[in-house]
């Protein structure tokens, strides 16, 4: 498939990806679980760091994204352990599972196949198998559902969740000309310079994801930073800033009414160093609902972008390399 056909099927995926869902049991940890630890690199990560953000008002107990070979030493039996890789063979993620189960905690996997199934099978652990063969990073829904799932049948979050992610669905749905319009806007916007994005911390992911995309499809290099902290520091290296950089402010109706002034204030600062500053607003009633509006406008952008750079949005020959040389590093 092509790339603007896996972006096209996004609200179709969290059909399916619900589906899923509803066909799939978890069991019940045999101790009381003090910690959430999610594992997952890249487009397989993101999800955890977009649904940990989401519930993070409703879960009693932390969750800690862990992008990386190894394990916080906290992990203990009373630990829960994901482990999202859309391969099934991401090797950090591979690696922090094969140190849950010496920690002994209670682990699920998510995956398309690959050694995290075999490794899940093999022990006995709950294993959420999606459908694969494409980039990772258009694997998006699958990865937010069925977490939200787990956290759900563990009895850790309200199953309005759920439906939350219909309503997204829905609403990108409804809104598709709108989208790609602001997404037509975004992709000529950037062209040629180099993307700074910004948000609020609560919306941290969603800049995650879109740093992701751009640098992915684009070929791109940008940052993001989230208000208040950006405010602290980010801000006074402004001083050098100039006309090569494009600033996108990501803008929700839930803003703290500090952080809202707080926005303004950072555009203000940044107009004087850089005329090119774009305000790109979400619609939704719940955080999932605006998460994914902004979500698939950035999916949409990164692919316009991609023909004005007149690159391939698939292309990933730079990570293949890479893999391929690390694959001969014993």
């Amino acid at each position: 498939m092509t790339m603007k056909e896996l972006i096209e099927a996004f609200p179709e995926n969290i059909s399916e990806a619900i589906q899923i869902a509803s066909s799939t049991t978890f069991r019940q940890p045999a101790n009381e679980i003090h910690n959430i630890v999610i594992c997952g690199m890249g487009g397989s990560g993101i999800g955890g760091r977009l649904v940990a953000k989401w519930v993070e008002d409703e879960l009693s107990v932390p969750v800690t994204v862990v992008s990386d070979y190894m394990l916080p030493k906290f992990v203990s039996q009373n630990s829960l352990v994901i482990g999202s890789s859309y391969s099934g063979n991401t090797e950090e993620t591979l690696s922090a599972i094969e140190e849950a189960i010496e920690a002994g905690a209670h682990i699920i996997g998510i995956c398309s196949g690959g050694r995290l199934e075999e490794l899940c099978r093999k022990n006995e652990f709950d294993v959420v198998v999606v459908p694969g063969g494409n980039p990772p990073r258009t694997a998006l829904a699958f990865s937010i559902t069925q977490l939200i799932n787990a956290f759900v049948q563990l009895n850790m979050i309200s199953a309005n969740r759920l439906k939350e992610l219909e309503a997204g669905r829905d609403l990108i749905l409804n809104r598709e000309d709108e989208i790609r319009g602001k997404a037509h806007e975004l992709a000529e916007f950037l062209k040629g310079n180099v993307g700074i994005l910004y948000g609020t911390t609560k919306y941290d992911p969603v800049l995650v994801r879109a740093r992701q995309q751009f640098n992915e499809n684009s070929k791109l290099l940008c940052w993001h930073h989230a208000l208040p902290e950006m405010n602290h520091n980010e801000l006074v290296g402004w001083g050098g800033g100039d006309e090569r950089f494009a600033t996108v402010f990501f803008k929700t109706e839930d803003l703290h009414r500090r952080n809202a002034k707080r926005m303004d204030i950072t555009k203000e600062v940044i107009s004087k160093k850089s005329s090119k500053v774009l305000e790109v607003e979400a619609v939704g009633g719940s955080v999932i609902e605006r998460s994914l509006y902004l979500i698939n406008i950035v999916d949409w952008a990164s692919l316009y972008l991609s023909s004005l750079n007149e690159v391939d949005p698939i292309d990933i020959k730079v990570i293949d390399y890479l893999k391929g040389t690390l694959a001969d590093f014993k």
